[in-house]
């Protein structure tokens, strides 16, 4: 089936019960010697497939965490809820989730530091509306299509709030990102909340609407993270360096060589190398000098604490969290990622 992937991904406010299912394992042991001796490095990371991840499934087919020392292990979960109970005890090093999970996380008293960014959604998600509907104000006194476990709520609200709206001002109507667009495109909603592939795909399917807003407007919002548990950074941090260096590695080959970069994502995730460059426009791969911007530059507009402070604040006030976790800066590491521009 095309796209499987997406259905699983960013489906993270339901998380909270810490529900735990079935694990597929992928064992990733590069091949040839992983550094050998009493040097040898491994760590272990539990994930479920995304576009985003490209970098890291390049870094796996091209050995670059074997060129690193690294025996890198990774378990591909068929939900978010898996990995992340995987984590929360222990059974993985790291794991790479969206934002509203590192803060969930967080707030249920894991401890972990945020090393690298995997990406941000810079037009992969939006919201579709009729062309009656001239401005995000008109939402007012409307239906919205928009799964409420997922960011795509988190979104919803943050636009609401950017045009002086709140969720009171809408009736929200809970749909999955695949039937919030299937609901717009046969008529039942005027406004709905979806991403790649059903973003797009909808909005050419329906010649009296459009996507009137998407997230390259509010390129913070949704972001997906490389999370290490705390611990195992203080005892191996040659190991998670050896990561950081192999994902930069992968990042680069995939701007050298698109081609063949997304004939190791289209088989990996089970899609046409169409389809995953269709996918890759609405999402941004950080940069070592992006990820220097969000990690370590309060000064930056783009400096990580902030959006997920907002995100704090809106999840205690959806009552999704029951406990502050406290500041959010002092989850940012960006130790490794400053010591490979000195390397």
């Amino acid at each position: 089936m095309s796209q499987p992937f997406m259905l699983r991904r960013r489906h993270v406010l339901q998380l909270m019960a810490g529900t735990t299912g079935a694990i597929l394992l992928k064992s990733c042991q590069p091949s040839g010697d992983a550094g050998g001796g009493a040097d040898n490095l491994a760590m272990s990371m539990g994930t479920a497939p995304w576009v985003g991840q490209l970098p890291l499934y390049i870094a796996q087919e091209k050995g670059f965490f074997a060129e690193e020392g690294l025996d890198f292990d990774l378990s591909i979960f068929g939900a978010s809820g898996d990995y992340i109970s995987a984590f929360a005890s222990n059974n993985v090093d790291s794991v790479a989730p969206v934002s509203a999970e590192a803060i969930l996380m967080k707030s249920q008293g894991k401890d972990f530091k945020i090393v690298l960014v995997q990406d941000n959604s810079v037009g992969g998600d939006g919201i579709l509306a009729r062309d009656t509907i001239a401005s995000i104000e008109d939402f007012k006194g409307k239906e919205v299509a928009v799964d409420t476990t997922g960011v795509s709520y988190f979104f919803l609200l943050q636009v609401l709030k950017e045009a002086g709206l709140t969720k009171d001002d809408v009736t929200i109507v809970n749909a999955d990102p695949a039937s919030a667009a299937t609901a717009f495109e046969s008529g039942n909603v005027d406004i709905a909340v979806s991403y790649a592939p059903y973003l797009p795909a909808t909005a050419r399917a329906v010649d009296d609407g459009r996507v009137i807003y998407d997230s390259s407007k509010m390129p913070t919002a949704i972001i997906d993270l490389y999370l290490v548990d705390t611990a195992f950074i203080e005892e191996n941090p040659a190991a998670v360096q050896a990561f950081v260096n192999a994902i930069f590695k992968g990042t680069q080959f995939m701007l050298d060589n698109p081609e063949e970069a997304l004939e190791i994502g289209a088989k990996e995730l089970e899609v046409t190398t169409e389809e995953l460059e269709g996918d890759l426009k609405g999402v941004k791969i950080p940069s070592v000098e992006d990820n220097l911007d969000m990690l370590a530059r309060p000064d930056s507009d783009t400096y990580l604490a902030t959006p997920l402070q907002e995100l704090v604040t809106f999840l205690l006030a959806e009552e999704q969290i029951e406990t502050d976790p406290g500041d959010v800066s002092t989850l940012l590491y960006p130790k490794f990622v400053e010591a490979y521009t000195e390397s």
